[in-house]
């Protein structure tokens, strides 16, 4: 009997962890700041070995790392690989003739590593069982090569670690791989099956929930979620047009802008269900890892973001002007607005622009529908 509840009692700590929100709560880590909460329930979670072979199945993501570091790690480099995981990434640097690699982990599977690192006769490679921003070395590094991407992609703290690393221990000129990255939230159609309006919105079989519109929930996690599903979206609504791009090898935290505003031509007709939110990684014009929903190569271990709206039907040569802001940054999804108002190209015009002059006062404006409450 206490060996079933002990069996029982580990299953359910081993799904707790798997949920990042939930195991923060359980927890309760030490730490007071969001990035460090983050920090120990990364810890837990990526000490996990199914975590780790969703990973390593995931093929174009182990491509794209491959031939990412066949091009780009130079012989005698000194890298710092930053969350090591099972070692895959460090082995692959140092076959290719670095010098020293610095694997970096503060969860339990670096054990791991070093054990696959001895069977397959992985060399020049150091197994750091550390976080990296208490990392030290007695001189900079050549690389920091990194898979710190979440679904949102700054949701695991790629940003702060990234540059933390950079400024104390990356020497002038060094590389980060991969640096360049394209931030998007594309206006969608879900597809029959996926579609999911908001409650008040439906009518089933004469039965109207439209009364519970003035109650719509506070809880800001009912305005989101995540999905591996791409059979879910049907198609964007315009062409795909990235709301940030980045470089980690010169960008500065004050650099990425807490509030974002675009105006977004429809180019094919259809009803707006919400945003898709992924990213693509850069290495060259030939070398990219996209989570797109709607790209067939994409790299399938990672999900995408689905901002929930009002149901809004567009048409082509619609203008959709939407606004995106994270007053607690980007890495915290729960802190995310959006909102968005659909113009006639002339509505849009008439109403952003007075002859050359933008207008101050929007109360003359066509009022659109289907805004996301802020608050």
């Amino acid at each position: 009997m206490f060996a079933a509840l002990g069996r029982l009692q580990k299953r359910l700590k081993d799904w707790t962890i798997r949920h990042p929100r939930l195991a923060n709560w359980v927890f309760q880590p030490a730490e007071t700041i969001a990035e460090d909460a983050y920090a120990e329930v990364n810890r837990r979670m990526f000490s996990l070995w199914g975590e780790q072979e969703r990973m390593l199945a995931d093929k174009p993501r182990m491509t794209f790392y491959h031939e990412m570091i066949r091009r780009k790690i130079r012989a005698g480099d000194r890298v710092i690989d930053l969350g090591t995981g099972t070692g895959i990434l460090a082995a692959f640097a140092s076959r290719q003739g670095a010098a020293k690699v610095y694997a970096l982990d503060h969860s339990t599977i670096i054990e791991d590593a070093r054990l696959l690192a001895r069977r397959n006769k992985i060399e020049n490679v150091e197994f750091v069982a550390i976080h990296s921003r208490r990392f030290k070395t007695d001189e900079p590094v050549d690389v920091i090569l990194h898979e710190q991407m979440g679904d949102s992609l700054f949701n695991e703290s790629m940003v702060a670690n990234i540059l933390d690393l950079r400024d104390r221990l990356l020497k002038e000129g060094g590389r980060i791989l991969p640096a360049r990255f394209e931030f998007y939230c594309e206006p969608v159609q879900l597809s029959d099956h996926g579609t999911l309006p908001f409650i008040w919105e439906l009518n089933v079989k004469g039965f109207d929930f439209g009364s519970l519109e003035q109650y719509q929930p506070e809880d800001r996690e009912y305005y989101f979620f995540s999905t591996t599903d791409t059979t879910i979206v049907d198609h964007f609504l315009c062409e795909p047009t990235p709301l940030m791009t980045i470089d980690l090898n010169t960008l500065k935290r004050s650099d990425l802008p807490m509030e974002w505003s675009m105006g977004l031509p429809v180019a094919r007709a259809g009803r707006m269900d919400g945003y898709a939110v992924f990213f693509k990684a850069l290495v060259d014009d030939d070398l990219e890892l996209s989570t797109s929903p709607l790209d067939k190569g994409r790299a399938p271990h990672w999900g995408f973001l689905i901002l929930r709206t009002g149901q809004l039907r567009v048409h082509e040569g619609d203008v959709i002007d939407m606004s995106i802001s994270a007053d607690k940054g980007w890495a915290n999804t729960d802190s995310w607005r959006w909102e968005q108002t659909v113009y006639t190209t002339e509505q849009y015009r008439d109403c952003m622009y007075e002859g050359d002059e933008p207008l101050e006062d929007e109360e003359d404006c066509p009022s659109g529908s289907g805004k996301v409450p802020l608050e």
